[in-house]
């Protein structure tokens, strides 16, 4: 299996409103794409990474799940409104568990 985690960083125009919907349209994603296993999002609250609003976890079955879900749909379409809600920076990590 492979954990993909993603910290997005908003910019200071971004609501708190905006934020909780990134979120909600993340966390629906998990019933819409195949070779989800496991789906979590929040605010981060850790002091040492507060610049980072959001946190994204994804758990896929495997390396071929990941692959696929980049260019899915319905991933763009929450990637396009991040964008829209003004994301400034993020930090992908993927690895092999």
């Amino acid at each position: 299996m492979i954990d993909h985690i993603v910290l997005v960083k908003f910019g200071e125009t971004t609501t708190e409103d905006q934020l909780q919907e990134v979120i909600k349209r993340f966390r629906a994603l998990r019933n819409k794409i195949m070779g989800i296993v496991d789906l979590q999002a929040g605010l981060n609250f850790a002091a040492s990474s507060s610049e980072y609003q959001v946190l994204l976890k994804v758990r896929f079955e495997d390396r071929h799940a990941l692959e696929l879900y980049g260019p899915n749909p319905e991933h763009q379409a929450v990637a396009a409104y991040i964008r829209e809600v003004g994301r400034v920076d993020s930090i992908v990590a993927d690895i092999e568990i």
